[in-house]
């Protein structure tokens, strides 16, 4: 183990309410650091997004201490901690279990360990770190602070063997190398194109999240790219296998994706959609001039796969999208709507899929700037209306439901008392 002594990180980066769970667990005599992804990006001069938490004390010794904290999870249990709009993990030490484990207590995954049995489990080495911000000391027990100074992602342990018993992880290490710019390890480079096949007996909404962060970096044909050449993208999603293996069109693929940064895509729904959006431009339709039609998103076979079987779409989200897509052409319209009656405008306005569609059509310069802020500001104009009246429309909603269900009480109530009036009478 090697402990560093004021690491040149940016110790002001660390969020105060972190640094005070830290503190709490400490004055209390639980060994405590911060772990994992944050200590990483700290040495690495990067602003955190999350911090998260390892400790020697137990969920239940953990609630203890610290207020507005609360043990989930069954199989893993850990506390979630709130602080306003913020949450912490705080999970304890673990270990691997095995057959010297003889606690009857001990159920799923919950065998608690020392920080170095912890630092073994996680992935790769570099997320393996600890730091002490009270002492402000980088505890290292797998020299991860070598292969961060080296540039390199490597595995923690076997790589066949851990690639094996978690197959998620070899997208996780092609979207870290491109998050943070460092190379895959040769070791693990060649284990990742050995046991790719195991990625087919991964869960989906597991898949579906790497692929959303692959989508979040600022350039996501990179990761792509490689998930490609390292022959993983044929398991994760044949169809995009089969888009990067079209030379004639690839390039025009790719063009999407180089701009993806400049979309402003936040939420999974957008993500996905600028996604497909560039798949049905470059395969399905290329004429910007032809109107998309919902049901060609819906109904083409190739897409309803990619969305559904490999990016794991929610039905709500593929629906959200093939009505942004139709809308595109509307906005390509900007005199027709002028010549519109309020109300009229007031209902393409009111579209659920409205916002998506103005984000597609200025990432793709389907309108002109002059008619994005034409557009951004009619909408901006007429949110409180729209509001107001997808509100009463719920409230309608909800009393109609209401009224069915006393109607069809009050028909129970009424046959209930008829079929009592016709067994009496046939007992008389």
């Amino acid at each position: 183990m090697e402990i560093t002594d004021t690491p040149k990180l940016h110790s002001d980066w660390i969020d105060p309410h972190a640094m005070g769970i830290v503190a709490a667990l400490q004055n209390k005599g639980y060994t405590t650091y911060l772990v994992g992804g944050c200590v990483r990006d700290l040495l690495l001069g990067k602003s955190p997004k999350d911090f998260d938490i390892a400790t020697e004390a137990t969920p239940n010794e953990v609630r203890k201490v610290i207020h507005r904290s609360y043990v989930i999870g069954r199989r893993f249990r850990l506390v979630l901690v709130k602080r306003g709009e913020l949450q912490f993990e705080v999970a304890t030490f673990r270990r691997n279990g095995g057959d010297d484990i003889d606690d009857e207590e001990v159920q799923g995954d919950n065998y608690w360990g020392t920080p170095e049995e912890d630092a073994r489990r996680r992935d790769f080495t570099i997320n393996g770190l600890f730091y002490d911000p009270i002492k402000k000391a980088v505890i290292d027990h797998l020299n991860g602070n070598i292969d961060l100074e080296k540039g390199v992602i490597k595995m923690i342990g076997d790589p066949d063997e851990r690639l094996i018993e978690d197959p998620i992880r070899i997208l996780r290490a092609i979207r870290l190398s491109h998050l943070i710019r460092f190379a895959i390890e040769p070791d693990l480079r060649i284990s990742i194109q050995k046991n790719a096949w195991t990625l087919v007996a991964s869960a989906l909404p597991r898949r579906r999240e790497e692929i959303l962060k692959f989508l979040r970096i600022c350039n996501p044909s990179l990761p792509f790219l490689d998930a490609f050449d390292l022959g993983v993208l044929k398991i994760v999603s044949p169809v995009l296998d089969e888009a990067f293996s079209c030379e004639a069109r690839s390039e025009e693929f790719l063009r999407f994706l180089y701009q993806y940064y400049s979309a402003d895509f936040e939420t999974p729904l957008e993500l996905f959609s600028g996604l497909i959006y560039a798949y049905f431009r470059v395969f399905v339709e290329p004429d910007e001039t032809q109107p998309i039609r919902a049901n060609q998103i819906l109904e083409n076979y190739k897409i309803q796969q990619l969305m559904s079987s490999e990016l794991g779409m929610f039905k709500y989200e593929q629906s959200a999208l093939a009505k942004a897509l139709q809308a595109l052409h509307l906005l390509q319209k900007r005199e027709d709507f002028e010549k519109k009656g309020p109300k009229r405008q007031l209902n393409l306005l009111k579209m659920e899929s409205f916002p998506l569609a103005l984000k597609i059509a200025r990432w793709d310069h389907l309108i002109s700037n002059n008619d994005w802020h034409y557009w951004t500001k009619v909408y901006g104009d007429a949110r409180e209306t729209i509001e107001s009246q997808i509100l009463e429309e719920k409230k309608k909603k909800k009393r109609r439901s209401r009224s069915r269900s006393s109607h069809r009480s009050s028909r129970k109530r009424t046959d209930s008392a008829e079929l009592q009036m016709d067994e009496s009478t046939k007992t008389d």
